[in-house]
């Protein structure tokens, strides 16, 4: 089956959507055969067209966004790290998307991020959105992507590495800080413009 942007699209949305609905651990990316077969599989029940509605709904910065940061499930955590070579800590790994998929730059601390971007109900968040936690004692201490069904992706700790979690596990639900939105356009409103 030859495949366009369109459908090289569809097919990574069809493998974010398997991904966030029906798992919160790593995964490997099928080969092409599989990926035929998982299209397929979701074309026959309907959920194709849920990916596009959540596509049109996310918008594509938001979108390119999420897809961008789950090819990096499984990357390992590492404090002060910035880069797949080396591995990320949470605000490295919001910083590296941001920076690789919408071109801004975000503070290097998780808190730095909380300040300089734009604050949201809970109710509010939309994929793309950022998600802090108290997790040492010291508000906005962690940082995560809003991927959307109540799920963050994150570099959560020494030892892990990129995944996928549920804000409603007992754990992140009882730390949730706040969540903040990016601004479209930084430079069009009184949000401080993110450091260097």
């Amino acid at each position: 089956m030859k495949r366009s942007g369109l459908g090289s699209l569809r097919a990574t949305l069809t493998t974010l959507f398997l991904c966030v609905a029906l798992t919160n651990t790593a995964w490997a990316a099928p080969n092409a055969d599989a990926s035929d077969e998982v299209e397929k599989f979701l074309q026959e029940r309907g959920i194709l067209s849920r990916v596009e509605i959540l596509r049109q709904r996310m918008g594509d910065k938001a979108s390119d966004l999420v897809v961008n940061a789950m090819g990096f499930l499984g990357v390992p955590y590492r404090r002060g790290g910035t880069s797949q070579e080396n591995g990320f800590d949470c605000s490295g790994f919001v910083r590296a998307m941001f920076e690789q998929t919408v071109g801004l730059i975000l503070p290097r601390r998780a808190s730095d991020q909380a300040s300089v971007t734009e604050k949201i109900n809970r109710e509010d968040l939309q994929p793309g959105d950022l998600v802090f936690f108290n997790t040492m004692r010291q508000a906005f201490s962690h940082v995560g992507i809003y991927v959307g069904d109540n799920k963050f992706i994150h570099s959560p700790r020494p030892g892990g590495e990129v995944r996928v979690e549920d804000m409603r596990q007992a754990y992140w639900d009882r730390r949730f800080n706040g969540a903040r939105r990016v601004p479209a356009d930084p430079s069009a409103s009184d949000t401080p413009k993110p450091k260097r």
